[in-house]
């Protein structure tokens, strides 16, 4: 196996992170995520990966859409608020402004660039499950800032081992 030098590569890679929503219609939930990724054109989709370990992957067995907030270098507070505490034991929803966005998944005010999707189907690839979104709506927001990446949100205790 490549073990060690695997960990190096991918640990020196700056994964843009980014903010997931969701609501099952009884509990809201989101978490920080650094495995995303456009992963077709035409038709438009996207793939979002949540560790079986989170509050957010429980929620969102039993969603219908995400919302897929794109971090701004600015958003350290937001991502530390997502990717530092549980939704088991912490309501983030009452530390942060937001307002019920498609299929009532919340939209955080203070992220400018952000996607709904549509679940389409969820792909277990380890400790991790792939969930494929159809965008169904989007913000048109213009003049986003730099992205906020892995690499800055690093040394960020998690809320839950992956």
């Amino acid at each position: 196996m490549a073990g060690d030098g695997f960990e190096t590569v991918v640990g020196a890679l700056d994964y843009p992170m980014f903010v997931v929503t969701t609501t099952d219609g009884r509990r809201h939930a989101g978490c920080l995520v650094g495995f995303a990724a456009q992963c077709s054109i035409d038709p438009p989709r996207f793939m979002v990966w949540l560790s079986k370990n989170n509050h957010t992957f429980e929620v969102a067995a039993r969603a219908a859409t995400l919302v897929v907030h794109r971090l701004d270098a600015s958003a350290h507070e937001l991502a530390e608020l997502f990717g530092s505490h549980t939704g088991f034991d912490t309501d983030k929803f009452a530390r942060c402004a937001w307002h019920p966005g498609p299929g009532g998944a919340p939209v955080l005010d203070d992220c400018a660039g952000w996607f709904a999707g549509d679940i389409l189907s969820r792909h277990d690839t380890g400790d991790h499950v792939g969930l494929l979104l159809r965008p169904v709506a989007a913000t048109t927001a213009t003049g986003l800032g730099p992205q906020l990446g892995f690499q800055a949100v690093r040394g960020l205790s998690p809320g839950n081992e992956a």
